[in-house]
């Protein structure tokens, strides 16, 4: 596997648009609702315990976290995760402007890893962030995660079910299986990282 991702480190922390990254020239984001796994699969990715902060608590990461790659320019980037309750409205409503503006806007965005808990995938807000995607035609690649919780046949179907949804959209729309605990589905996952990050001659 390429090391590349497990060369990351935590560059810095955002909370508008001018914090951005100003020197990137490819981005990758993660995200999802809270407690979809999304610190778990990108502490997975990287082979470090603790790149991204896990917590039992929903909405803990609140800030944009660059995670900066070996190559000059180039960031895993970790979104706040969406669908909290535990936060004061005007956070939330915060929050929902940058993303959706980051979403439609960043240039250097090459592609977005949406994680859904494969219990329950597709929610109202997994939507939303979708649409956002396919109005600028911007790759999502969806992993169902905690697919340890779940057998194989009955993730199996739930695979299925959300590729058969994804087929509706056209949009360049991927989804797999994924389980930190066991790290199934991470070679699929660099896989698709590598592919976005070789998208042109500038590439990483």
């Amino acid at each position: 596997m390429n090391n590349r991702y497990q060369q990351a480190s935590f560059a810095f922390s955002a909370n508008r648009e001018d914090q951005l990254a100003a020197d990137a020239r490819i981005e990758i984001a993660f995200a999802g609702r809270s407690n979809a796994g999304k610190s778990s699969a990108l502490n997975t990715l990287t082979n470090q315990k603790a790149l991204a902060r896990v917590s039992r608590t929903p909405g803990r990461t609140q800030l944009i976290n660059y995670f900066a790659l070996p190559e000059a320019g180039c960031y895993l980037v970790d979104l706040p995760g969406y669908g909290y309750a535990e936060v004061p409205e005007q956070m939330r409503a915060h929050w929902q402007a940058l993303l959706g503006r980051y979403l439609l806007t960043r240039a250097v965005l090459r592609g977005i890893v949406l994680l859904m808990d494969i219990r329950h995938p597709m929610k109202d807000l997994d939507i939303r962030m979708l649409e956002c995607c396919a109005e600028r035609q911007l790759p999502a690649h969806i992993l169902l995660t905690k697919a340890d919780k779940l057998s194989r046949g009955a993730a199996g179907k739930q695979l299925q079910a959300v590729r058969g949804e994804l087929a509706n959209w056209h949009a360049p729309f991927s989804v797999q299986m994924f389980s930190s605990l066991k790290k199934e589905g991470l070679p699929a996952l660099v896989a698709q990282l590598d592919q976005w990050m070789a998208g042109d001659d500038d590439a990483c």
